[in-house]
């Protein structure tokens, strides 16, 4: 086989079995690619479900440009119109990975992984190959190298509640707050509860708190406002 012909498989319009089968190997190979990944991150979006993506998205954009010749009128089809079908369905597909758990949001990065997976299909199934493998290979060193940027720069930080019950009638709620401020924490709000009868004071702040929180020298700072009798930290 010459080498005009293994471009003319990849890259032509002609879709004889051997270049279907060579669209569909490479679109597997790029799926398992972005699959591995997410696996490597133990996220939900594995191997198989972007590799089901991004062959069958490779299945209909050659099914669209097939069917776009058929038409025994002469007038030609536009194979846009399935392409433009899966682009607006897989949006679907990508929300049911966007989870919530308690302040934050989970999944936004493996749903566009699923659009990249899908658009990949798309290109390969076209013959548009290179331009699929030069976007594989970008997302790859995005996912896998800008994140121990963003770690180092732009430290991640999870919203969480933190929830102090006190045996005091009243505190200082200015210096806690300033107290919590010191320690990296970020407060969004605020929620005070005084239980009449009781000495007892309960305050629920709403915090980004940064990956590298001591917790128990935080604890025992917080007990020189006052008497701490429950300390939590959680979703």
């Amino acid at each position: 086989m010459s080498f005009s012909d293994i471009y003319d498989m990849l890259f032509g319009r002609d879709l004889t079995w051997y270049a279907c089968l060579a669209r569909i190997l490479i679109s597997l190979f790029t799926g398992a690619v972005l699959g591995l990944e997410r696996k490597i991150r133990q996220q939900f979006v594995g191997m198989r479900t972007l590799i089901l993506i991004s062959v069958s998205s490779t299945l209909l954009m050659m099914l669209s440009i097939y069917t776009s010749g058929l038409s025994e009128t002469g007038v030609r089809g536009d194979p846009s119109r399935i392409a433009a079908q899966v682009v607006s369905g897989i949006g679907f597909l990508g929300a049911g990975t966007i989870l919530r758990q308690g302040l934050n949001i989970k999944g936004l990065t493996s749903s566009a992984i699923i659009w990249v997976a899908a658009a990949m299909g798309l290109t390969i199934g076209s013959g548009f190959i290179l331009p699929a493998l030069m976007a594989l290979l970008v997302c790859e060193v995005s996912l896998i190298y800008l994140e121990k940027v963003e770690e180092k720069y732009f430290p991640a930080e999870r919203a969480k509640h933190l929830n102090l019950v006190f045996e005091n009638k009243r505190i200082d709620l200015e210096a806690l707050s300033k107290l919590i401020y010191a320690n990296g924490l970020i407060i969004m709000t605020t929620d005070v509860t005084r239980i009449l009868g009781q000495k007892h004071l309960s305050i629920s702040f709403s915090v980004k708190v940064p990956p590298t929180l001591d917790i128990f020298a935080l604890t025992d700072k917080i007990k020189q406002i006052g008497r701490l009798e429950e300390f939590s930290l959680t979703d």
